[in-house]
């Protein structure tokens, strides 16, 4: 699976979107640490990549990055977070 945070995949500059994919991590302590959120982007874009997978999907583009949701630790004792992946699933052309 080919993925790309911008709109262009390198060498393969034609592509049909089939539809946007969103994916997002499940609940976890939110953390300022980078090495933790570097391992929740990973997770998240684990599960987009099996999305587009089960669209027969070549690619992802446009690949971002967004906090997904937050609670209130007043309602949990610790403030939790989610992760999301988005973009949009292709299929490769040949030109």
């Amino acid at each position: 699976m080919l993925i790309s945070f911008s709109d262009k995949i390198d060498g393969a500059p034609h592509y049909t979107p089939i539809a946007e994919v969103r994916a997002s991590t499940g609940w976890h302590a939110a953390s300022r640490d980078r090495v933790r959120e570097g391992q929740w982007k990973e997770a998240a874009l684990e599960q987009l990549i099996r999305h587009a997978e089960d669209m027969n999907a070549d690619a992802i583009v446009g690949v971002d990055y967004h906090i997904d949701g937050t609670t209130d630790v007043e309602d949990t004792g610790v403030e939790l977070q989610r992760i999301a992946a988005t973009g949009v699933a292709v299929k490769l052309r040949r030109s």
